[in-house]
């Protein structure tokens, strides 16, 4: 179990790295919004393997936390983009 969660943590860090990029680079602002949220699921997934690694349940209520938040702010930047294009 360990060598699968050291092999998840490192995929999980090229992934962010690359994320990252596409953060910085992102000709549109629909690029970088894209990048923000696979940013967020590359969070959740390293806020997932850690408590995995410490066998701790009460990390799933941060899981839904940031879930959350991070669903709330795309739908309010979508939004206001909407707004401005009328």
């Amino acid at each position: 179990m360990t060598a699968v969660l050291t092999v998840t943590a490192g995929l999980l860090l090229v992934a962010g790295v690359l994320v990252l990029i596409r953060l910085f680079r992102g000709p549109t602002v629909y690029d970088r919004l894209v990048a923000l949220d696979v940013l967020t699921l590359v969070v959740l997934g390293g806020i997932l393997v850690e408590a995995l690694w410490r066998d701790r349940i009460a990390d799933v209520v941060l899981l839904a936390v940031v879930t959350l938040v991070a669903f709330l702010s795309t739908m309010s930047v979508l939004r206001f983009d909407v707004e401005d294009q009328r």
